[in-house]
């Protein structure tokens, strides 16, 4: 190990100092398994599926499905928010914070865009978040087209207990009982991205612009397979800004990047790297 953080800190050493500094990241997947927040909901959707004799994840994640059974989508997102709200952030997380309040002090700029839904960035006391997915703590009106934040636990009463992984068959609550838009007094859903939709435009322009003007890249525990975000780096690495991935696993564009970090030393990296004088 000693050996591979002197290698990548000799690459490191050779970025150019940056004005702003732009984050790409989704962290979950490369932290270890008593950090990895993530690794908990993606078992959880396993369990919840079959528990419900649920074929895939579209027959909870989209549009279609929660006209069809708004009740079931429902408890899906009402456990996945309970349980988002007892985790804390990882040290990748706070690592990432404390950059960007130290860069912010220094007149640079940090920004995360991350694919995650969880918060957590929100958490660790990142400030400057794009989320192209959306989040579980706000809510979207089916009507009026509102969107707030919401942490309550429960989101609404008639939730309050379901979508237990181990219960048999959904709760069938009355859609009246389901969460409702204090507006207007419509339907809520989760405000987040589902299959079969597009990302939000205005999130998307902003990722946009902060790829566009960035001088530094770094890209964080995502398998840079899912849609537009794949091309994100890979269009600033054409620019000839420094790209810097880090992932245990080599991703479908690792080859486009100069600095790769493949191994157990992530979260170090991230304290080295905005600890280096000039960077």
């Amino acid at each position: 190990m000693v050996l591979q953080i002197a290698s990548y800190l000799s690459n490191i050493r050779h970025l150019k100092k940056s004005q702003k500094t732009f984050l790409q990241i989704k962290t979950a997947a490369v932290m270890s398994a008593s950090t990895r927040p993530s690794s908990d909901m993606a078992k959880f959707r396993e369990i919840f599926k079959k528990a419900k004799h649920v074929a895939v994840l579209t027959d909870l994640a989209s549009p279609i499905a929660f006209r069809q059974n708004p009740s079931l989508v429902w408890e899906f997102y009402h456990y996945r928010r309970e349980l988002m709200l007892t985790k804390v952030p990882n040290p990748a997380h706070v690592a990432l914070a404390e950059a960007e309040e130290r860069l912010a002090a220094e007149g640079r700029r940090l920004v995360v865009i991350t694919q995650n839904i969880d918060e957590l960035h929100v958490k660790a006391g990142s400030k400057n978040i794009l989320e192209l997915h959306g989040s579980l703590f706000r809510t979207e009106c089916t009507q009026c087209g509102e969107v707030k934040a919401n942490t309550d636990s429960p989101i609404c009463p008639a939730l309050e207990g379901k979508g237990a992984i181990n219960a048999k068959e959904d709760a069938r609550i009355p859609e009246d009982k389901l969460p409702r838009c204090g507006t207007c007094s419509e339907l809520l859903r989760p405000n987040v991205v589902w299959f079969g939709e597009g990302l939000d435009h205005d999130v998307l322009d902003k990722a946009g612009d902060e790829l566009s003007n960035c001088d530094l890249c770094l890209v964080v525990g995502t398998s840079s397979v899912v849609y537009p975000a794949a091309m994100f780096a890979p269009q600033v690495a054409e620019r000839g800004v420094p790209v810097a991935e880090f992932n245990l696993e080599a991703t479908p564009v690792t080859t486009s990047f100069g600095l790769v970090n493949s191994h157990y030393c992530t979260v170090l990296s991230f304290f080295l790297l905005f600890n280096i004088k000039g960077v």
